[in-house]
């Protein structure tokens, strides 16, 4: 059997940036090891967004892995819950909890970072912990996790008038008011008031961190999915410093792979990561979905130069090794990001991402290096994103 090795470069995609020349960053990035399997493939654009949903990477990569976010999708929190592994309640509702920093609390006060400067982990659980001693109760439990994102848990809330709260998300509005998302929390006493304690917590002088706030957002109810051995007859695993990815892959039942050192940044451990790939394929495996942040932490960034380096980070040290190691087995490569994440926008847009299969017996396409304008100009299009894994094994077994 083909093994199969889904590379995803999360929020790569991007719109011409004026400051590359009219370029994307994959344009503009040095990217030789995508633009040689390029020149032998079989690319095009897949629409990983269904009409009406948020452009996120829940949405995106739950569609990636060949799974109807239309269907399954129940909110980003009980993703990151399926990662951690939480025993829940059906009627249970789980929060993503970002910590947050912000200008003051009032309505006309902005979302100044959405991630509190990228605090680590290693700062945040304290907080997180000290939450959960000083405010969790009955109902609310405050879940520690990785970095800046974390979990509340609402015992009963999925009947709750919180589960219908419709908040944004804080990468969404860096820089805005949060006067509209203050309004809706409002609506819920008992959240509100929650916030309010967190807040005042978070002001204690031992906290050194610029976590100043929390943020609840992307509720919803646990997560159920598919077995993926079973839906797609592939022994898969699952490559990714992100909880929300990692929870894809461990409610679907795959292997989740632990990598020291990595972050989900520009600095995280590329050769862990491929390292995993490797192993978990020398074990038996058929099919890992390998996830790299980097790119859209940079989009959300907007600094146009960091996000040029994550995408050639990408090529060098993910790509380019994979190919090495392969070289001579019966393997392909599948090359993609979950959306874009435009340098213009710093936040996800539902445009169509570009894609490329690269296996020694596919040929369609020849294209000079990989872009999205290149992906799109063959004019091979899925309109549903959970259409492309199904498609990519049917060409591989064909």
């Amino acid at each position: 059997m083909t093994k199969l090795l889904f590379l995803v470069a999360d929020g790569m995609g991007d719109w011409p940036v004026a400051e590359l020349g009219g370029r994307t960053p994959l344009e503009a990035a040095p990217t030789p090891n995508m633009d040689a399997l390029a020149r032998r493939c079989v690319a095009g654009t897949a629409r990983t967004v269904p009409q009406g949903m948020a452009p996120g990477s829940d949405v995106a990569n739950m569609s990636l892995m060949g799974f109807d976010p239309a269907a399954h999708h129940t909110g980003r929190g009980p993703i990151e819950a399926a990662a951690q592994g939480l025993e829940l309640d059906p009627d249970d509702l789980v929060w993503r909890l970002n910590l947050v920093r912000v200008a003051g609390h009032g309505p006309g006060d902005a979302m100044l970072d959405y991630s509190s400067g990228h605090i680590d982990t290693g700062r945040s659980t304290p907080l997180v912990e000290d939450l959960q001693a000083h405010l969790g109760d009955a109902v609310f439990s405050f879940v520690p996790g990785i970095q800046y994102r974390h979990l509340l848990v609402q015992r009963g809330g999925a009947r709750a008038p919180e589960a219908a709260l419709d908040i944004r998300p804080p990468h969404d509005i860096t820089g805005q008011p949060q006067g509209p998302d203050l309004e809706r929390f409002a609506s819920s006493p008992r959240l509100a008031e929650l916030r309010r304690a967190a807040a005042r917590r978070l002001e204690a002088p031992a906290n050194t961190t610029q976590a100043n706030a929390i943020w609840p957002w992307g509720q919803g109810r646990p997560l159920l999915l598919p077995a993926f051995r079973q839906t797609f007859g592939l022994r898969g695993a699952v490559v990714s410093a992100v909880d929300l990815v990692r929870g894809l892959g461990r409610a679907s039942g795959m292997e989740v792979a632990e990598v020291p050192g990595a972050t989900g940044l520009l600095d995280t451990n590329y050769q862990g990561k491929v390292d995993a790939a490797l192993e978990f394929l020398a074990r038996g495996g058929d099919f890992v979905f390998l996830h790299v942040e980097a790119p859209d932490e940079c989009g959300h960034s907007g600094v146009t130069a960091d996000k040029v380096e994550a995408v050639r980070r990408f090529d060098e040290r993910i790509v380019g090794p994979v190919v090495r190691a392969l070289q001579g087995e019966d393997a392909a490569l599948l090359l993609t990001c979950d959306h874009f994440t435009p340098l213009a926008r710093r936040t996800h847009t539902p445009d169509p991402v570009p894609f490329l299969l690269h296996h020694p017996r596919l040929a369609d396409h020849a294209l000079p290096a990989f872009s999205e304008a290149g992906a799109a100009a063959t004019g091979l299009t899925l309109e549903r994103g959970h259409d492309l894994l199904p498609h990519v094994l049917e060409r591989l077994r064909g």
